[in-house]
């Protein structure tokens, strides 16, 4: 869906596909018909867009026979799908039985993280709208916190160089940008806005920004206006925002048995107590533990937050809570000002198949009804900060 910002910028909004186990382009077309089709007919929109994820064997054959592009573009604008961005953080295999820590490799040390990323950007050139005016991937905090020393900072330092040349020289003989988005997430080596800006100091503004997940932003205890100042003042621009929504326990000892249901075997769900907010040391594991089943054996103190994407729409079972009001703060802090901070905004729940069993959707059609319920309700917000639905966003 597009919306338009008081200062004219048009606003992209879009649901992530990784929540679809599809690692082939047969699946990949097959998913635009099981859910985002049907998606966008339960929102009554004649556009819908997608934030799309490729895993890299379909990446690699995509950017390598223009062909299949041309006609994955094709099969989008038949079903009235558009893409600006596409979601280039998990390689592969991202619903595999168990996920967990293989989401970070390859990392940003690693040629094939780069060699991936540049596929994306060709491909999401030719998918992109003609009308767009430019195009963002997001990836990974360069790699887990474990093992990170100088060598391997050198390493992804070279390779950051490579991204920024390669992406000069497409948007060079192709007229149009796309940029990457490095999004800081719990327990990697950038987690919070401060490592952040120190980490990406000497990037490539042109090319290179930061991915702001809410959810992310939530777990780390981060104050959004804060956070976005910090951006700002470091010349960082916020390139993509991932609406996105962390599970939240007030009082972790009373939720301990509606916690428990959230324990499952396929991502990891890195917790961080209230203790986090300005910790030096934001995995200290005084008040920070790297998966909810280890945080609930340590009995972290205070409140806590799980990187457990929740449904936008949806309240979870009390006496669980979720961050939606970090998200609507966030979200005013980015484009509910005079100018809009960032234009790519990408629903990403990709937890709808881990859910706790009374919680997840019986099916397809029941996946495609709490997708678009999630999108409504982030138009909603964005309509209630101002923006305004364009024309062909909904008949």
């Amino acid at each position: 869906m597009r919306l338009r910002h008081r200062d004219g910028q048009t606003v992209h909004l879009s649901y992530c596909t990784n929540v679809h186990p599809a690692e082939d382009f047969a699946g990949i077309v097959g998913q635009l018909d099981t859910y985002a089709v049907k998606v966008r007919e339960r929102l009554g929109a004649d556009l819908l867009g997608l934030g799309l994820w490729l895993p890299a064997p379909v990446a690699a054959e995509l950017a390598n026979y223009g062909r299949l592009r041309r006609q994955l573009r094709a099969e989008l604008d038949a079903r009235g799908l558009e893409v600006v961005t596409l979601n280039g953080f998990p390689y592969q295999s991202f619903h595999a039985p168990v996920v967990k820590q293989a989401v970070y490799h390859p990392d940003w040390t690693t040629p094939a993280r780069l060699d991936y990323t540049l596929d994306l950007a060709r491909i999401l050139l030719d998918l992109m709208p003609d009308d767009a005016s430019r195009g963002s991937i997001s990836t990974l905090p360069f790699a887990w916190r474990e093992p990170w020393d100088q060598t391997q900072a050198n390493a992804a330092e070279g390779i950051l160089g490579r991204l920024s040349t390669g992406l000069a020289r497409m948007a060079w003989e192709t007229g149009r940008a796309v940029r990457v988005a490095f999004e800081p997430e719990p327990g990697c080596v950038v987690e919070s806005t401060a490592q952040a800006v120190r980490h990406l100091a000497n990037i490539d503004t042109d090319r290179i920004g930061v991915c702001l997940d809410l959810a992310h932003l939530a777990c780390a205890w981060e104050d959004p206006a804060e956070a976005v100042g910090r951006l700002r003042a470091a010349g960082i621009p916020v390139v993509k925002v991932q609406v996105s929504a962390a599970l939240e326990a007030i009082d972790p000892v009373a939720a301990r048995d509606t916690l428990t249901e959230y324990v499952e075997p396929r991502f990891l769900h890195q917790t961080r107590s209230a203790a986090t907010a300005g910790a030096t040391d934001p995995a200290d594991p005084t008040s920070a533990a790297d998966d909810l089943d280890e945080a609930l054996d340590r009995d972290l103190s205070g409140a806590w937050r799980v990187h457990y994407h929740v449904p936008l729409h949806a309240d979870p079972v009390p006496p669980l809570t979720s961050t939606v009001p970090v998200l609507d703060a966030a979200l005013g802090e980015l484009v509910g000002g005079p100018t809009a901070l960032c234009d790519h905004l990408d629903v990403e729940t990709y937890t709808w198949g881990v859910l706790p069993p009374a919680r997840r959707p019986d099916g397809d059609a029941a996946l495609a009804d709490g997708i678009a319920a999630e999108l409504a309700f982030a138009r909603d917000t964005l309509v209630g900060l101002g923006l305004s639905e364009t024309a062909g966003a909904r008949s």
